[in-house]
């Protein structure tokens, strides 16, 4: 069980990466691309705060990640643990899947959020744990599903890891609420 734990976690870190990343790079200013998906619609559809920073960020976050799995491969433990064989995929492509995926279904519980009036940064459990679990999923699932049993640990361990991560965001001062 332990093992099947590792490797959920293992196949999703791209995914909980590219997830963090346009909270941390929030703080780096990246002027050219830190403008928002579209005005007036983004403030309205998702919130403000919602950038094309946000996609290239997750995409370089999930790529990095996903080309550290590709070189740790050669390791025993990590070969017992992988889902994926990081040398027969594309890893760009892969990057795009998770990275991309991730902040699309952050992207699309926003837009739910708004239209049910949560503000940008209210707390909308357990949608606001598992949306980027559900896009990157729903994007990596044409190209490989992983077992039942990996979905159900990530849907289980996600809101308590994404509880630690954004308590330690908040203590760091890289997020404004620690939820």
């Amino acid at each position: 069980m332990k093992e099947l734990i590792l490797s959920a976690l293992y196949f999703a870190l791209p995914a909980y990466l590219a997830n963090m990343a346009p909270i941390i790079f929030a703080k780096i200013p990246f002027t050219k691309i830190a403008f928002p998906l579209g005005k007036p619609i983004n403030e309205k559809a998702f919130g403000a705060h919602k950038t094309w920073r946000g996609f290239y960020v997750g995409y370089l976050a999930a790529l990095l990640i996903l080309l550290l799995q590709f070189y740790l491969q050669k390791n025993d433990f990590v070969t017992q643990i992988n889902l994926l064989n990081y040398k027969e995929i594309n890893l760009f492509m892969y990057a795009f899947l998770f990275g991309v995926g991730a902040i699309t279904g952050d992207l699309i519980k926003s837009f739910f959020k708004r239209r049910i009036g949560i503000k940008p940064g209210g707390a909308w459990f357990p949608f606001d744990q598992l949306d980027f679990i559900f896009g990157f999923l729903l994007f990596i699932s044409p190209f490989y599903f992983p077992p039942t049993e990996v979905i159900i640990i990530l849907l289980i361990a996600t809101p308590l890891l994404h509880f630690l991560t954004n308590l330690s965001g908040y203590l760091l001062g890289l997020k404004k609420v620690w939820w």
